[in-house]
């Protein structure tokens, strides 16, 4: 029988895990993050106070964060912002199909990176709230052990994710803080 813990909030009795010495990958699905708090609050993400709240006074190995680019280009200044506050950047462009259908995903490829860095990270960070990234959970906590949180708004947030993560940061616990309206 599966025992299902609740929710934790910002403060929640989870974060009592972090000491300094924990080597952290932060690995940021931005089009994920980006929707979500357009759609709930009309409200962009302040990406400055997420890395904040994430790292804690922790070694931050790397930040990654994963965009998709479109043929105007409105997004070089995000992408810019983002970059000096410390993440790297990598870059895909928007696929059109012939139907007129857009896809603009990076599941995969945050999957393989945090595959690859796990060896040199205690933590792996993941900010976002996709259900997708269930198997990839899982696998880094019982192959690689590494320790697995979650950042997202709880409302947008697959429940399943919540549950299997080690810890989740429910970003809409404090909204003045982690948006930009």
């Amino acid at each position: 029988m599966a025992i299902r813990k609740p929710a934790p909030n910002l403060n929640s009795k989870n974060k009592s895990i972090r000491h300094k010495d924990q080597r952290i990958g932060i690995f940021v699905d931005a089009q994920n993050m980006y929707h979500s708090a357009r759609s709930l609050y009309k409200a962009r993400v302040n990406f400055k106070e997420v890395l904040e709240e994430a790292v804690a006074s922790r070694i931050l190995i790397r930040a990654i964060t994963y965009v998709i680019s479109t043929e105007g280009g409105v997004e070089k200044s995000f992408f810019d912002a983002m970059e000096k506050m410390g993440f790297e950047i990598k870059e895909k462009d928007l696929q059109i199909f012939p139907g007129g259908m857009k896809k603009a995903d990076w599941d995969v490829g945050l999957a393989v990176d945090t595959i690859k860095l796990a060896d040199k990270l205690d933590v792996v960070i993941i900010i976002s709230g996709d259900g997708d990234y269930i198997p990839l959970v899982e696998y880094l906590k019982v192959n690689k052990g590494c320790r697995v949180e979650i950042i997202a708004f709880g409302e947008s947030t697959s429940a399943k994710l919540i549950e299997v993560a080690d810890e989740f940061t429910d970003l809409s616990q404090d909204k003045k803080r982690f948006l930009i309206k």
